[in-house]
């Protein structure tokens, strides 16, 4: 993930170029838009490129532990990804999600507890 543009003092309207790519050899390429920020609680913006959509975090502490839970509606722009089989698509989906959890935890330097 490379940063585009900054955004305002609370990041609303940061850009950034993602490059995601799995254990199924495709790249996926979009730029993500910071559109509302509710510190510590919420970030959400909106996808452009190979998938098209919204995607909300939102983290919760309960007893020291925080919980990070990611609402992503997106659709797929590329016509390949419309023939490639749902379940391959989410299997890939899933692992690229573990990975960025373990990737987030590991800089945090804590642990992943779940990820589903």
């Amino acid at each position: 993930m490379r940063e585009i543009e900054g955004g305002d003092e609370r990041r609303v309207g940061a850009r950034f170029a993602c490059d995601w790519r799995g254990r199924v050899a495709y790249p996926v390429r979009f730029d993500f838009t910071v559109e509302e920020v509710d510190e510590p609680g919420l970030m959400s913006g909106r996808a452009s490129g190979a998938v098209e959509g919204a995607g909300t975090w939102r983290l919760v502490e309960d007893e020291g532990i925080t919980r990070v839970t990611y609402a992503w509606e997106v659709r797929l722009t590329r016509a390949w990804m419309k023939v490639v089989p749902h379940s391959v698509l989410a299997w890939n989906h899933d692992w690229v999600m573990r990975k960025g959890g373990e990737g987030i935890a590991d800089r945090l330097g804590t642990t992943l507890l779940e990820a589903r």
